[in-house]
């Protein structure tokens, strides 16, 4: 037996999978159905216990070379776990994972219920414990802070185009995945990929066509040093950002950011294109929201969120600079969002 504790005193009872350690963390929920490996190795999750509102999880097992990255989270929250995944691909079971990654889980809670809690009272801090705490205290202390330092890369890494180099890009890694390296690569880019402190100076020293701001965990406001580094980057060379990198070029522009009650989590978020007549269904990870209007001096919102309205996307035509909320697909289709990685090789061209 096991507990769920909410930082508000409401208390779920489950049963344990993965580390048997206890830990806090900001409880975030997702609403993805599938892509779970992925989900729980997104370097945006660092800090936080992440609810599936999915009831079920691991049906189609651990598949190594599908993970995005090491896995950052605090701990997760399911309604079931599978133990006897299904599937040609599968090398072992997802509770296997969680436990050999010092990852707690818990099972058997009531997800419908506590997704409720979140969309009506806010992300909150939670504990997955043995016992339940005397005190809420030490639970509600809990910040989500250096979570940027401690997912990136500590040294920069140099990963060749596929095929014929066409551009030089310097990928700023504030927690970035492996599918956007190996999409940027795709598209005849070799890519340097840098740690999210390194000076304007030494990037600029490299003369890149063009610079990606990836996406990561935390508030965008407390990297003070990036932004600053990004004001003498953003109008010298094409930036691309993406998460929370769209967050960090609208603050290195005079924009503010605001946080959403219970932020955006999931692959199936509907975006619309302003001016267009499609809606595109994204992949997110964020709690926090550009203001647009606060960008009107120099940028054009392109995307917003067709539930709530928020901004999803900014473009800079005299910065050369476009940012982006949302992940775009990185496998092309019908209704993808891949085109959107063409907009930036373009800009890189010209």
């Amino acid at each position: 037996m096991a507990y769920l504790v909410l930082g508000n005193g409401m208390v779920f009872e489950g049963k344990r999978v993965g580390a048997a350690v206890d830990s806090v963390g900001e409880l975030v929920f997702s609403t993805g159905v599938v892509g779970y490996l992925e989900t729980i190795t997104d370097p945006a999750f660092a800090g936080q216990i992440l609810v599936g509102t999915f009831p079920l999880c691991g049906n189609y097992g651990v598949i190594e070379s599908d993970l995005e990255g090491e896995c950052a989270l605090r701990g997760f929250v399911a309604r079931s776990i599978s133990e006897t995944p299904s599937n040609f691909r599968s090398q072992y079971e997802l509770g296997r994972y969680f436990s050999e990654h010092g990852i707690p889980a818990i099972v058997d809670i009531d997800t419908r219920e506590l997704t409720r809690v979140l969309r009506e009272e806010g992300t909150m801090n939670a504990m997955i414990c043995d016992e339940v705490p005397a005190s809420l205290d030490g639970i509600n202390a809990y910040r989500v802070t250096g979570v940027v330092p401690a997912v990136s890369v500590k040294e920069s890494a140099v990963y060749p185009a596929a095929g014929e180099e066409k551009y030089r890009v310097t990928l700023i890694d504030y927690g970035t995945t492996k599918s956007l390296i190996e999409t940027l690569c795709a598209g005849g880019c070799t890519v340097k990929v840098v740690p999210y402190n390194t000076a304007a100076s030494a990037i600029l020293f490299d003369r890149p066509d063009g610079v990606v701001l990836s996406g990561g965990p935390g508030n965008p406001e407390e990297l003070t040093e990036c932004i600053e580094e990004l004001k003498k980057i953003i109008g010298e060379v094409p930036v691309f950002g993406i998460g929370l990198g769209h967050q960090l070029a609208a603050l290195a522009l005079g924009g503010r950011i605001a946080r959403h009650t219970y932020g955006h989590r999931g692959g199936n978020q509907p975006v619309r294109e302003i001016g267009g007549t499609r809606t595109y269904i994204t992949s997110q990870n964020h709690s926090y929201l550009v203001d647009a209007e606060s960008l009107s001096h120099v940028g054009v919102e392109r995307f917003t969120n067709a539930n709530d309205g928020t901004c999803e996307g900014m473009e800079y035509p005299a910065k050369k600079c476009f940012t982006l909320q949302f992940t775009p697909d990185t496998v092309g289709g019908a209704h993808s969002t891949s085109f959107l990685y063409n907009r930036f090789f373009e800009m890189l061209a010209r």
